[in-house]
């Protein structure tokens, strides 16, 4: 216990004294971030915080790993994996470094970032065993992905909710100690060690970083903050047989994991980028909802604290009490992000309304169905006439009022010839305020990009007396697209002159 304390403070100490000497350097160098639209801050900071960071961590676990002989004696029995941890972590802070310098692209960030998981893989730092309550699941094949699956996890993590001031330091911090007491329950001292030191060096930098931040993290901060957390909390997982050993570090990282799962399918469901930065996270709607900036990272730092604690208690649960919390934590985790409107792209109207345009698009729906064979009666037809009667069905069935077709063929003799066609569905009067509001009038010209222009679909629906339907223009563009295909190939076979006047 006493080399870990030393250990704290020795990183503590570095933090403090290397994080204001990096942010002058960045000064120097213009390495500072820029105020825009998608960031809170406004005006330019230092952006490679995490230098700082890195240093304060690596100088302060190498040198009591070598002055004290019995962490070295620990630390030459797993050498190998320290050894891949460092080398995976100096990667991932080199990833970050690059970026913070020059923007890279999610494409390279994700490589490299699977590639600083795979070198932690082959040095040992693997998930053998997931054990959750009644659950015992050995991965197996699976290992590899799930394990590079929980870097890439926790290292994004880390990264999203560095949007505000003292977040990703203060959760970083809070995480270390949490993992940092399993440990020393465990006996796995020199994680413990190596969590000590990160959680010292967040501290120090936090000092700097909290509202109003003088310097910030930077993606070479988040990104080595988020490898260590992901690496270290494999590390005092392993070999350990508490119930729920899986369950600290995903419940005490519960805020940021959470952000970062959410993240994707909200980008998903509003048509955006999935990788394309947003300011609709957690932090931010916190924000909207009118939390002040430092109000905001307080409340996370308590929910962090409280998830932090219930992860410890629930470790030391060895019955179905476990599975309860774990129940009631789930139910408080849905509650909140129901309360901050994640639901409102989840709704199951949402869901039944994407299901039913999916179906029809798909052909599952009997509409659909009954519509596509009018689609075949009509591509058929062997002369505009017949299209047309086929085409009017079509128009009833979508209960639209009246329509009129207007084409112009060019004959064989070189003539021009128009063709009108009118209907009108039955029980419809054309009121004199037909072109009032409730009206909905369609002009769909009827184009080829060979042949040019055909005419004109004139449509007309009365909303008063008919709503649109979901499907309603989407089966008007099948129609308009059968329409134009049809006179094309008519035009092709040259039958102009059977039209029938």
């Amino acid at each position: 216990m006493t080399s870990i304390l030393l250990i704290f403070l020795l990183s503590l100490l570095l933090s403090l004294i290397l994080t204001p000497r990096v942010g002058k350097l960045a000064r120097k160098h213009n390495l500072v971030a820029s105020p825009s639209e998608r960031d809170i801050h406004s005006r330019e900071l230092p952006r490679i915080g995490g230098v700082a960071l890195y240093l304060a961590f690596f100088l302060s676990f190498t040198a009591l790993l070598f002055s004290s002989g019995p962490l070295w004696e620990l630390a030459s029995q797993d050498l190998r994996r320290i050894t891949y941890l460092a080398l995976g972590a100096s990667l991932a802070f080199g990833l970050g470094l690059a970026d913070d310098l020059h923007r890279l692209g999610p494409g390279v960030k994700f490589a490299v970032q699977i590639l600083s998981a795979s070198v932690a893989y082959m040095g040992g730092i693997k998930i053998y065993v997931l054990l959750l309550p009644g659950i015992h699941w050995y991965p197996g094949f699976w290992a590899f992905p799930v394990t590079l699956f929980w870097f890439v996890l926790v290292i994004n993590a880390i990264n999203l909710i560095d949007g505000l001031d003292g977040l990703a330091a203060g959760v970083t911090l809070f995480a270390s100690l949490v993992l940092l007491i399993f440990c020393v329950n465990t006996d796995r001292l020199l994680v413990a060690t190596a969590l000590a030191a990160l959680g010292g060096a967040s501290l120090g930098f936090l000092r700097y970083n909290f509202n109003p931040a003088s310097i910030f993290m930077g993606d070479s901060g988040s990104y080595f903050a988020g490898y260590m957390l992901a690496a270290l909390s494999i590390m005092g997982s392993m070999k350990s047989q508490a119930t729920a050993a899986i369950l600290v570090p995903f419940i005490a990282m519960g805020i940021p994991l959470m952000d970062t799962l959410l993240a994707p399918i909200r980008r998903f469901l509003l048509g955006q980028r999935l990788f394309h930065p947003d300011k609709d996270h957690l932090h931010h709607r916190l924000l909207n909802l009118g939390l002040t900036h430092r109000y905001a990272v307080l409340l996370l730092y308590g929910i962090t604290i409280l998830m932090g604690i219930l992860s410890i208690i629930i470790v030391h649960i060895r019955d179905d009490r476990a599975a309860l919390f774990l129940i009631l934590f789930g139910i408080a985790a849905i509650t909140g992000i129901r309360k901050l409107g994640y639901f409102d792209h989840l709704a199951a109207h949402k869901f039944r309304e994407w299901f039913r345009d999916v179906s029809d698009e798909a052909g599952i729906s009997r509409d659909r169905r009954n519509f596509l064979n009018l689609q075949l009666e009509i591509a058929g037809s062997r002369d505009v006439n017949e299209m047309w009667i086929n085409i009017c069905i079509a128009l009833r069935m979508l209960k639209f009022d009246m329509a009129e077709m207007h084409l112009e063929e060019v004959g064989s003799l070189g003539g021009q010839i128009h063709m009108e066609r009118t209907w009108t569905r039955n029980s419809f009067a054309v009121r004199e305020d037909f072109c009032g509001k409730g009206v909905m009038k369609l002009e769909l010209p009827l184009l080829d990009n060979e042949w040019g222009s055909y005419g004109t679909l004139w449509l007309i629906k009365d909303l008063r007396r008919d709503a649109i339907s979901h499907h309603t223009l989407r089966r008007v563009e099948h129609l308009r697209r059968t329409m134009t295909e049809r006179l094309r190939k008519l035009k092709i076979e040259d039958i102009t002159p059977k039209f029938n006047f």
